[in-house]
C-alpha cells in the first residue's frame, strides 16, 4: 500500500496506519486521526508527540464532560479514543526512556482506559494475576453466555500495553463470546513502569501464572485456552507454547523466529537470547496459527521461518497489502485480520 501521509517515512506512517487501524474497535475516529496526522512534521519526533498529545487531551475533556453530564455511551467512546491517542503520542520517545513526557502519557492512557472498561456491560474488569515478586496487572471480559466457555488469554509486544490489546483483538474475541485475559508481561509497560520488572526471553514462566489464574475463574473452560501474542508478543507466545502444554491453541501476529538487534523495535530485548531456534518450535504441540504480512517493515519473511520449524498442526495464514492487510500486524485492517484470526480459533476448538 502506497503512503497516504509520510510518504518518506515508513515508521511514521505505519504508526499513523496502528492508531487509524483501531477505529475499528472504537480505539479512534477517522476525522480526528488524519486532522492530528496532517498538522505532525514528518520525522520529528516532537512534532509527533505534542500533535497526539493535544488531541488526546480534547478528547478526554470532552468525554469527560459527557459523563457527568450522563451519557455514559458517549464519554465510554471518548475515552476510548483518548487511551490510544494518548499511547500512541509516546511511540517515538523511547530513546530516552527517563523522558518525562513517556510516563505522563503511559499513565494518562491506562486511567482514560480503565474509565472506560467500567462502563461497558458487563465491565472489563481490571485484574492482578499473582507472579514473584509482584502480580502482573491486566483485564479480564466475562463471557456473556452459560457453563464453561473457551478463553483468549493475549498479550502485546516489547514497548506496547495491555489497553491496546482491547482494540488489538480483545474486543473482537469478546464479541464472539470468548473469555479474555490481557494482561502485561515482565518487561511490558505495567510490569517494567510502575514494579521494575525486566524482559525475558523464558515467557513459558510468565505465561503459565496467568494460565494458572485463569483456570480457577468461573466459566472458564480449563481444556478450551488459547495464547495470542502481537508483534513481538508473536514470538513470546510462541516460545511459551513452547513448554506451558495446557494451551489448546496459539495465534502469532505475526510469526517471529528470531529478534535480535535487526529492527528499531527490538532493542529492549538485544541483550537476550529470544529465538525458536535450537529446537524450540519443534516442541510446541498445540495447533497453532501464523501470521503474515506482506509488508511488514519489522520482521518480514520470520513468519515462514516459524511455520517452516512447526512439527505441530499448524497454519500460516497471509494478509495481503492488496485486501490493505499488508502492513506490519495487519494494522489498518482489524475487522478483516482478527474475523479471519477467531474463525479459525473457532474451527480449532470446535467452537
Amino acid at each position: 500500500m502506497q503512503p497516504v501521509l509520510f510518504a518518506d517515512d515508513e515508521q511514521f506512517w505505519y504508526e499513523t496506519q496502528r492508531v487509524l487501524g483501531h477505529a475499528a474497535y472504537g480505539g479512534a475516529d477517522t476525522g480526528e486521526v488524519l486532522s492530528a496526522a496532517q498538522r505532525i512534521v514528518s520525522g520529528d519526533h516532537d512534532s509527533w508527540h505534542d500533535e497526539w498529545l493535544a488531541t488526546a487531551e480534547r478528547i478526554a475533556r470532552e468525554a469527560e464532560g459527557a459523563i457527568k453530564a450522563g451519557h455514559r455511551i458517549s464519554g465510554r467512546d471518548g475515552l476510548l479514543r483518548a487511551s490510544n491517542y494518548y499511547r500512541c503520542a509516546e511511540s517515538f520517545l523511547h530513546g530516552q526512556p527517563d523522558d518525562p513526557r513517556i510516563d505522563y502519557s503511559y499513565e494518562q492512557s491506562v486511567a482514560c482506559f480503565a474509565q472506560a472498561a467500567a462502563l461497558f456491560s458487563p465491565p472489563v474488569e481490571p485484574i492482578e494475576i499473582p507472579f514473584d515478586p509482584v502480580a502482573l496487572h491486566g483485564y479480564f471480559y466475562r463471557a456473556a453466555g452459560h457453563g464453561l466457555l473457551p478463553t483468549v488469554v493475549m498479550h502485546n509486544g516489547f514497548d506496547d500495553p495491555a489497553e491496546e490489546m482491547h482494540f488489538f483483538g480483545a474486543a473482537a474475541a469478546a464479541e464472539r463470546g470468548y473469555n479474555v485475559v490481557s494482561f502485561d508481561g515482565s518487561g511490558q509497560p505495567a510490569a517494567r513502569r510502575r514494579d521494575g520488572l525486566p524482559f525475558r526471553p523464558d515467557w513459558e514462566n510468565v505465561v503459565t501464572p496467568v494460565v494458572d489464574w485463569a483456570v480457577t475463574r468461573p466459566g472458564v473452560d480449563p481444556f478450551r485456552i488459547a495464547l495470542l501474542g502481537v508483534s513481538t508478543g508473536g514470538y513470546l507466545a510462541a516460545r511459551a507454547a513452547a513448554f506451558e502444554h495446557r494451551l489448546a491453541a496459539c495465534i502469532a501476529v505475526d510469526g517471529i523466529y528470531n529478534l535480535g538487534v535487526g529492527t528499531p523495535r527490538a532493542f529492549p530485548a538485544s541483550y537476550l537470547d529470544y529465538t525458536l531456534g535450537g529446537g524450540i518450535a519443534e516442541k510446541i504441540s498445540c495447533p497453532t496459527l501464523i501470521c503474515e504480512a506482506e509488508e511488514d517493515i519489522f520482521f518480514k519473511g520470520q513468519p515462514e521461518q516459524v511455520y517452516d520449524h512447526l512439527t505441530c498442526a499448524k497454519t500460516l495464514m497471509r494478509f495481503s497489502s492488496a485486501e490493505g492487510a499488508g502492513a506490519h500486524c495487519h494494522s489498518g485492517a482489524q475487522r478483516l485480520a482478527f474475523g479471519r484470526i477467531f474463525d479459525w480459533l473457532a474451527d480449532t476448538l470446535e467452537v
